[in-house]
């Protein structure tokens, strides 16, 4: 069984009524993934966002990097539920514009530099494997699309479920 990062775009009237009712938010969770399974839309239109397995990687180079916002966790209890790996926390729309402008403004290359591979496999960075450096541009293409997950939610006012599941 494998760790997956997962979040969900909460609109800004939507989000108060997901707090009273964490259920309710995991239902519009599934439902949007059903949709988007079948129209797959890119990461800026989409409601549902996933880094897969890359979430520990980019959470540690995030952190390695003072990074202002706790964007692979999220900051704030959603709900005591288990959804997965632990409960869901949420950035409220604030923090994801704070996150947006500072994704937007480090590059991954930036992320990268200095790190050595053999850094992650001392740390214990799920999912393990860091046996050149090259291993290190496995999350570039998640970056940049998380990226632009984010760009969109803070155009948009939005706020973020986060959990691992």
């Amino acid at each position: 069984m494998s760790m997956i990062g997962e979040y969900f775009r909460v609109p800004a009237a939507e989000l108060e009524k997901a707090l009273r009712e964490p259920g309710l938010a995991l239902r519009l969770v599934a439902e949007a993934r059903e949709a988007e399974d079948e129209s797959q839309p890119p990461p800026a239109e989409a409601r549902c966002f996933s880094t897969y397995k890359t979430w520990a990687l980019l959470d540690f180079l995030l952190q390695r990097s003072g990074f202002p916002v706790n964007v692979v966790h999220g900051e704030e209890l959603f709900t005591e539920e288990d959804w997965g790996y632990g409960p869901p926390l949420y950035l409220p729309a604030e923090r994801v514009r704070l996150a947006a402008e500072a994704l937007r403004r480090t590059p991954y290359d930036r992320l990268v530099a200095g790190v050595d591979h053999r850094e992650l496999a001392e740390a214990r960075v799920y999912p393990q494997g860091w046996d050149s450096p090259e291993s290190l541009d496995w999350a570039r293409g998640r970056y940049a699309e998380l990226t632009r997950f984010f760009e969109a939610a803070a155009r948009d006012g939005d706020a973020l479920l986060v959990w691992l599941d």
